[in-house]
């Protein structure tokens, strides 16, 4: 993850390698040049109870990855066989566009792009979800 630039806001938590950082006062910004570091702000956490879709699933498979729980090469394949598995369901253009980005960056081992693409299906799933329970 060399030259990832983490902006936080005030009292805003990091988890970085296993480590919970806080934030003081003032937002801050800083750049993480170690590759490889396992990096996830936790308001971008997903909770295990939480875990009750099929994109949050997903989400959090690379949310595991980021944070170090799940080793990256035994979880890779799983991520990417589960990202099909959405774009077998999301198949309109704007879904796809980001299931495509995900699977290339899970492809790159850039987890944090995973999560990131993988997020912005998340109103449309809650739509969907909504709509089929009315």
């Amino acid at each position: 993850m060399a030259g990832l630039i983490l902006k936080l806001a005030p009292h805003e938590r990091v988890l970085i390698n296993g480590a919970v950082i806080q934030n003081g006062e003032r937002r801050s910004r800083f750049s993480i040049v170690t590759p490889n570091a396992n990096i996830l702000r936790l308001r971008d956490a997903i909770h295990p109870e939480d875990v009750k879709t099929p994109v949050r699933r997903v989400c959090y498979i690379a949310q595991l990855i980021l944070s170090g729980d799940s080793v990256p090469h035994e979880m890779q394949p799983k991520l990417i066989r589960d990202i099909e598995q959405l774009s077998q369901v999301l198949t309109d253009p704007d879904s796809r566009e980001q299931l495509t980005r995900a699977t290339d960056a899970a492809l790159e081992g850039e987890y944090y792009q995973v999560l990131r693409s993988l997020r912005t299906l998340l109103p449309r799933e809650e739509r969907l979800l909504a709509a089929t329970r009315q």
